[in-house]
């Protein structure tokens, strides 16, 4: 048997060139490929599955000695040096590392002198790592975020005076 076969409309299809098109979608991460030589045509599609939906765990219990009352408003997390002149702030959402690498010396503490630019830490967004770096000169004050915690758009970082 020949390798080329006759499709509907009487035009000779080439399986061999439609797997090959179709290892080529694959390899190349793509949904559709066309490809015409002369009055032929073929267009090979595939089907891009979606994502899985990201699953989160359930927020951590409070131990049982742990107060039955809330903590008072003012302790919230979120509200510490939000309004503070020297905060920085997240600029978008993502988890926080405050060295290059687990185990590294982390790139700032309470009490270090830093220049404007200087990273001081990181914030990986869709696995894209993102230094966040000093707006100006100053003394680190406070750092409001714990390595490896999830941050939102705009919350406070750390205080840099």
């Amino acid at each position: 048997m020949a390798d080329t076969t006759r499709g509907a409309e009487g035009m000779k299809v080439d399986p061999g060139l439609v797997r090959q098109l179709a290892e080529l979608l694959t390899d190349s991460d793509l949904s559709e490929i066309e490809v015409q030589d002369g009055a032929r045509r073929i267009v090979v599609k595939r089907t891009v599955a979606a994502p899985a939906a990201p699953v989160y765990a359930p927020a951590p219990q409070a131990p049982a000695h742990a107060p039955a009352f809330p903590a008072p408003a003012s302790a919230a997390p979120g509200d510490v040096g939000a309004n503070h002149p020297g905060a920085v702030k997240s600029p978008m959402v993502g988890t926080v590392y405050l060295s290059a690498e687990p185990g590294a010396k982390h790139f700032v503490g309470p009490g270090d002198k830093v220049s404007q630019g200087d990273t001081l830490l990181i914030i990986e967004a869709m696995k894209v790592m993102n230094p966040i770096t000093a707006p100006r000169s100053g003394t680190v004050a406070q750092v409001l975020v714990d390595n490896g915690q999830p941050v939102e758009y705009d919350q406070p970082l750390v205080i840099v005076e």
